[in-house]
């Protein structure tokens, strides 16, 4: 914790699968991150009947088209977030928003390592969301602002899909 933070003033969202048998996903992620007095949400992402090690015949039923109807609802909310904690998606996509930066700059508490890690993240990612700086950040590029050319725009998109993303949505 820093600066005398206290964990029962933090909230974490785990999005991971629930296996019905099985000490893991959710139904170990809940207790332990609820135990150290953390706010913890949870997404669903799949519903299995067993986990996959060691069962065989095991059933599955993917939830992926209901998570963002719950992210809707909680942007509605403005229900936000301290972190992230993933495990088992099933098939859903992992899109990430690299909220770091805008303007030339990085928010207040971000620092270049934290950039490597976010760069990592956006590397495993199916969709990144990132703005011009974010995108300027991730890939070594110079900010630009203003009226962006083409080229520049190209510049940054070849290098965030050379990273690993699938997509990009430069915002």
């Amino acid at each position: 914790l820093n600066n005398g933070e206290n964990m029962s003033d933090k909230r974490i969202v785990t999005m991971q699968d629930i296996s019905c048998v099985g000490q893991c996903s959710l139904t170990v992620a809940l207790p332990v991150i609820s135990a150290f007095g953390i706010e913890t949400a949870i997404i669903p992402s799949a519903v299995l009947s067993t986990h996959t090690g060691g069962f065989s015949g095991f059933t599955f039923r993917d939830l992926s088209e209901d998570i963002p109807l719950i992210l809707k609802h909680w942007q509605k909310e403005k229900i936000l977030f301290d972190a992230v904690y993933t495990g088992y998606l099933g098939n859903a996509p992992l899109i990430t928003d690299p909220a770091m930066a805008d303007n030339g700059k990085l928010y207040a508490g971000f620092d270049d390592a934290f950039v490597e890690k976010m760069r990592s993240l956006c590397a495993a990612a199916d969709v990144i969301l990132p703005n011009i700086t974010e995108a300027a950040l991730l890939t070594g590029a110079e900010y630009q602002s203003g009226a962006l050319s083409e080229s520049y725009i190209r510049k940054l998109t070849d290098e965030l899909l050379a990273l690993g993303a699938k997509s990009v949505v430069l915002t």
